[in-house]
């Protein structure tokens, strides 16, 4: 049985200039398994005294929340971050502490592992000291806090499944090869003629000489679809537009990347065919956690569905912020100027009304134009009555979300998109992802206190600003290309001294200002469900971030659009300009 891993150890990237006396003596303390397909490396909230290194296969990094995170390629290593920063002795007893790990890594194809116990692992440090400096390089990429983008963690094996006879997979395929050529890929596609009952070094190899491979598979139980999905690191589900889905929709879970839903649907949409289908029924059916459309042979869906492949996929977010936030209109302005795409949208609050138009696939000046009419021309928050769950009634709002929104769903829309708002029965953020989009909307925007809040089931949902007015790791989670954050909600509010030093009675106030104009409460209420502890948190993990300067702009000033739209051009021009986002995410 061999108990010295030396030879192994030495063909690690990482480790290429670690001394050979040094890699003998930590040599002794690895340790090379397997790890079928599936299979857990290791769970969140285990202890951390190893360092593994992938030999061979693929595996997936997923946080504690189950959201996955990335992928991890031989010669990566895995769970460096626990171990790195675990090896303290907190409990004075001599020894070092183990430090749990933060999330789980699974087995996406069988695999092949070394583990190093903490004990070689610090050999080999104190033999080779720039080791630190590597792994901290290493934590800091995977943290997202650097602006290296990692195509390692990439998925790079796609699997094309076909729900019908009718599509023509091959075409699709060469379709996306088309566009992913443009980023200078190198892309391989495999049929059932060339890949069905191949050994596992038939795929590594492919892996190893392309930037992205796509198998292409009708669904079935035969041999190739079981061997095609389970050498996945993503499936794709592509479907008719005017189909229903069978439920189940595949077979039974074969694939690590079906039994962690690591799955997407396309919808397909041929022509003007009538829906059969809530997109909803596909996402279940299929077991996935995102859906694309892709319209007749629209080159602009093809070029989305690359740039999602190849990690150069553009996500907005943008913060809640009352009227700040027709700031975020000026900036997708300055967005689209600069010819930069928008793949994926969403936010808080007023915030993902705003990225609820992009969502729609409304250009700029049907936005302008569908936003006045419901915000700026009279004030939505204008029906107040006398407080017993909320300031005003809500009529208003609800009127101009079902005018404007009418009854289309989230699943429905151009680009993936999100809402978030808060559960008060749970104490938990709620990510609104299907469903009815306005009433996605009527519940971020329900500040407490001023809007009643949107009751489903059990669930009582207000403002998701309450707590996180800037989601970016929402956003995180559901690409892995570049984000874009504006975010208004960090500026001090300009609330008037004077009306809460000597705050005037109701009926004084109205006297004075009228039935129309917002009292001094609703501006107190809006910034005390606004306010953070960290006004710059999710900030850091933006690729751009757009700080609009608004210094007199009032959360309830529904009348300053100008302004603040042009506060926002003016901060989207100057971020955009400085970062590498135009040119990376749009090929020659």
């Amino acid at each position: 049985m061999r108990t010295d891993f030396t030879a192994d150890l030495k063909n690690i990237p990482l480790l290429k200039d670690v001394s050979q006396r040094a890699m003998r003596s930590a040599g002794k303390e690895a340790r090379w398994f397997s790890l079928p397909a599936g299979q857990p490396l290791f769970l969140a909230g285990e202890l951390a005294d190893s360092i593994y290194f992938v030999v061979s296969g693929a595996l997936g990094a997923f946080g504690a929340g189950n959201e996955f995170l990335g992928h991890i390629r031989p010669g990566e290593p895995v769970g460096e971050m626990a171990l790195f920063l675990g090896g303290v002795d907190l409990n004075g007893d001599g020894a070092p502490d183990d430090k749990p790990h933060s999330g789980s890594v699974y087995a996406l194809r069988d695999s092949e592992v070394l583990a190093l116990s903490r004990t070689g692992w610090n050999r080999l440090v104190q033999s080779e000291p720039e080791l630190l400096e590597g792994m901290i390089r290493i934590i800091l990429r995977r943290l997202g806090r650097t602006g290296q983008r990692s195509v390692s963690t990439l998925p790079k094996v796609y699997t094309l499944i076909s729900t019908s006879p009718t599509i023509d997979l091959r075409t699709r395929a060469r379709a996306l090869r088309e566009e992913l050529v443009k980023f200078g890929q190198k892309v391989a596609i495999i049929d059932e003629v060339q890949g069905d009952e191949k050994p596992a070094a038939f795929f590594d190899e492919l892996e190893r000489n392309n930037d992205t491979v796509i198998l292409i598979t009708a669904i079935g139980d035969t041999s190739w679809f079981k061997l095609s999905t389970r050498q996945a690191d993503r499936i794709w589900v592509l479907a008719r537009g005017d189909a229903r889905p069978s439920v189940p929709l595949m077979p039974e879970e074969t694939s690590p990347a079906q039994r962690l839903k690591l799955v997407d649907v396309i919808l397909l949409h041929p022509g003007t065919e009538r829906r059969a289908a809530r997109p909803q029924e596909w996402l279940l059916a299929a077991g996935a956690n995102r859906l694309f459309h892709w319209f007749g042979d629209a080159q602009n869906d093809a070029t989305r569905l690359a740039r999602v492949m190849a990690g150069r996929s553009v996500g907005i977010v943008l913060s809640g912020g009352g009227a700040r936030a027709y700031s975020h209109i000026g900036a997708i302005r300055a967005i689209r100027e600069m010819g930069i795409p928008i793949d994926f949208a969403g936010g808080a609050s007023m915030g993902a009304v705003v990225a609820a138009c992009v969502a729609m696939g409304w250009d700029d000046a049907e936005i302008e134009l569908r936003i006045r009419k419901a915000f700026v021309e009279s004030n939505p928050l204008g029906d107040y009555n006398l407080p017993v769950v909320g300031m005003v009634k809500g009529k208003r709002v609800n009127a101009r979300l079902e005018e404007h929104f009418g009854e289309s769903e989230i699943g429905e829309l151009k680009i993936p998109f999100f809402a978030l708002s808060t559960n008060l029965t749970s104490g938990k953020v709620h990510i609104h992802r299907n469903g009815l989009l306005r009433t996605a909307l009527r519940a971020t925007i329900s500040l407490p206190g001023i809007l009643p809040p949107v009751v489903d089931g059990e669930d009582i949902l207000v403002d998701g600003a309450v707590l996180n007015n800037f989601p970016v790791e929402t956003m995180r989670e559901m690409h892995q290309g570049f984000v874009i954050g504006s975010d208004v909600s960090g500026q001090p509010e300009g609330l008037n001294r004077e009306e809460f030093v000597r705050p005037l009675n109701f009926w004084q106030w109205v006297v004075r200002n009228g039935f129309s104009s917002p009292p001094p409460i609703a501006g107190l209420l809006m910034r005390a469900a606004t306010v953070r502890n960290d006004p710059k948190l999710g900030r850091d993990q933006t690729d751009v971030m757009i700080l609009p300067d608004l210094p007199g702009i009032d959360l309830r000033d529904w009348t300053a659009y100008d302004d603040a739209v042009e506060a926002g051009y003016v901060a989207a021009k100057a971020a955009l300009q400085a970062s590498e986002i135009p040119r990376l995410c749009c090929p020659a």
